[in-house]
């Protein structure tokens, strides 16, 4: 539809269209979900920016070198990093139309996370048992909610795939299923290259401080 508004100089009346131009299927929950991504690497920022700051505050407390085994943090980040790339070749299958084997891939990216989940709660409860609990230092303070707000974001990422592999199962591969895995995709890449730099920030450094 055109609407005329004032003429112009020349007398001739100028049209401009009404209604606003068509956008690509999804795209609003592409833009949305960017927005949403953003929005929490701005919390992360606040974290790490958090225990920069605190994280030298032991009060006479355990150091990381103390609490920290880096052989079971290694495996742990290994099965992150693991799960990111069957990720991507459940992506891959995705796009072959290939449903059984992307679920297949879904269902063990699936495992890796829980195994991270597991390893990660095992390690909290260790070092609760040990008496480093949050209420100890500023320095556990810092370093449980920043880790612990990266699990569970990695919860709720197990929690979504659960859900899209229903979804995939009921309804098949059709364009919305599609949508959502990718971003899930995207934020199951986030939370492994936040956890890159949990990993680097908060354990190695830690531990050779």
């Amino acid at each position: 539809m055109t609407v005329a508004i004032n003429p112009s100089q020349t007398g001739e009346p100028v049209f401009y269209l009404a209604d606003e131009h068509p956008h690509p299927e999804g795209w609003s929950t592409s833009l949305g979900f960017w927005i949403y991504l953003m929005s929490d690497c701005l919390i992360f920022a606040i974290l790490f920016a958090t225990f920069g700051v605190l994280g030298g505050n032991y009060a006479a407390g355990p150091a990381p070198k103390d609490l920290f085994d880096l052989d079971l943090v290694a495996v742990n980040t290994s099965m992150l990093l693991l799960s990111s790339i069957t990720y991507g070749f459940a992506m891959l299958t995705m796009q072959q139309n290939k449903i059984a084997q992307t679920q297949l891939w879904l269902a063990i990216t699936g495992l890796f996370g829980l195994a991270f989940i597991g390893i990660e709660l095992t390690e909290f409860a260790h070092m609760i048992h040990e008496g480093a609990t949050p209420q100890r230092s500023a320095f556990l303070s810092a370093f449980f909610t920043l880790v612990g707000t990266h699990g569970l974001h990695v919860s709720c990422g197990l929690i979504w795939l659960v859900t899209l592999m229903v979804q995939v199962q009921k309804f098949g591969l059709i364009e919305a299923n599609r949508r959502r895995l990718m971003c899930l995709s995207m934020f199951w890449h986030f939370l492994d290259v936040v956890w890159i730099g949990v990993f680097t920030f908060v354990y190695l450094l830690g531990v050779l401080r």
